[in-house]
């Protein structure tokens, strides 16, 4: 029994490490995916955060063809790295509104101005309102909008080139 209770700490060492180990290289999504997905858009009325182009309501969408809906700030990093992919997007047919949080109009023009512009719309979000009432938790975040007004997929981070079939799939589906 006294030799069996001498190996007992290398045991459960090795019991932690594999644990450990097992968690390290198969690490969980710790996204945080929106309830909202599959529900119809809540009701959003933001003001126009540019001159040149309308804001954001509920009414603007499902009005027979899928639209995307992408959450970005001029300040965000990741926004910058998916600008290319959302022009891809843009010719290749796609209709993208967009949610600015907590920014201004001079920074978002210079940022359209630098990282291209495929917006028809762009809401003001100031508070992180309607930011929260979609489910996102963070920018840049982009959602498929079915065309009954029904969200139908999220991706959640950056738009990567890889990411712009699935969201082409997404948007075809959603028809």
């Amino acid at each position: 029994m006294r030799r069996v209770l001498i190996w007992l700490p290398l045991v459960l060492f090795g019991l932690v490490f594999a644990l450990v180990a097992s968690g390290l290289l198969r690490p969980g999504d710790r996204r945080v995916h929106s309830a909202m997905v599959g529900k119809p858009m809540p009701q959003l009325n933001l003001p126009p955060l540019l001159a040149d182009r309308p804001g954001i309501a509920t009414a603007d969408f499902g009005k027979g063809k899928p639209r995307l809906l992408n959450i970005f700030a001029s300040w965000c990093i990741p926004c910058i790295a998916e600008a290319p992919q959302l022009m891809k997007l843009r010719q290749a047919g796609a209709e993208i509104d967009a949610i600015a949080i907590r920014d201004t109009g001079d920074a978002v023009r210079g940022f359209l101005r630098q990282n291209g512009d495929p917006y028809a719309r762009i809401g003001d979000d100031k508070t992180s309102s309607a930011q929260l009432a979609l489910g996102s938790s963070g920018v840049p975040e982009t959602f498929v909008i079915d065309a009954a007004g029904k969200i139908a997929y999220q991706h959640i981070g950056d738009i990567r080139d890889e990411n712009v079939p699935e969201l082409l799939a997404a948007l075809e589906k959603a028809k």
